[in-house]
């Protein structure tokens, strides 16, 4: 699927790879704590809906770490900004989850919030996100289902027989864009919205996100973050009910920057 010199490419890559993994926790930590100060990149906005691009490893919402979120930093972005005096709404329709990155919508009144959470709930969004995965052994079938129990101990989603008790059915379908040697590069729409969902259901099939150790992958990622990008979006407008298109850049990285480069417009 590649092009002359791609080889070449793609060694320079691994090479550079096998160098970010050689990042000490010391380092790691440093550069993660500076990605939780940066404002994340405003994809779209007017009065009712705020979009950004969430970098992997900042969480949404805040929760017991005590970590800053993308929430209090676009309330604190927002204040400053616009010159508020008082408390600025932002309000939270969907959830990407940690480690991931990509489109994120955000409500700027409680109208909107409503609306768009009950877009989400009854599946009137459009939802692709890219992987990079270990490549799969077998041929991806267009549409996974499984069904998946939450384990809230471990904070896991894990494959149930249907008719467990907490089993939910998962649905999604998949493509392969490209495949470098030992990754590929799969384009996937949710269909349904379950906990980590493609994190699961790409584990059940042998082909997990790269970084994702909590279902299978063989390392982390330097960071933390796993390559999970929530690429575009597409939802009815909350006043005008149009359809609003959001895309997310790649963030830089070796392997993201490679894929995009040779694959970019498959999508």
């Amino acid at each position: 699927m590649g092009c002359p010199g791609d080889k070449e490419k793609l060694d320079e890559a691994v090479e550079t790879s096998k160098r970010e993994r050689d990042l000490t926790d010391d380092e790691g930590r440093r550069i993660n704590s500076t990605l939780k100060m940066t404002v994340p990149e405003i994809l779209y906005e007017d009065n009712h809906l705020l979009a950004v691009n969430k970098p992997a490893g900042l969480l949404v919402q805040g929760d017991r770490t005590g970590d800053r979120s993308v929430l209090d930093i676009m309330k604190n972005h927002i204040k400053i900004r616009d010159s508020k005096p008082g408390n600025v709404f932002i309000g939270l329709p969907h959830r990407l989850d940690r480690p991931s990155s990509g489109a994120l919508i955000l409500a700027k009144t409680s109208k909107a919030l409503t609306r768009l959470t009950a877009a989400f709930r009854d599946s009137q969004i459009t939802k692709v996100y890219w992987a990079v995965v270990q490549t799969p052994l077998r041929p991806l079938p267009g549409e996974l289902i499984h069904h998946l129990r939450k384990d809230g101990r471990t904070n896991t989603s894990r494959r149930a027989a249907p008719g467990t008790p907490g089993a939910k059915e998962a649905r999604l379908r998949c493509r392969l864009i490209g495949t470098l040697e030992n990754y590929s590069l799969l384009e996937i729409e949710l269909i349904t919205g379950r906990h980590h969902q493609i994190r699961a259901q790409l584990s059940i099939i042998g082909c997990p996100v790269k970084g994702d150790i909590k279902y299978g992958a063989r390392r982390t990622n330097p960071l933390g973050g796993i390559h999970l990008h929530a690429r575009r979006l597409e939802v009815p407008h909350p006043v005008r009910g149009s359809r609003v298109i959001i895309t997310a850049p790649l963030f830089p990285d070796t392997l993201w920057n490679h894929f995009n480069a040779q694959f970019g417009d498959s999508t």
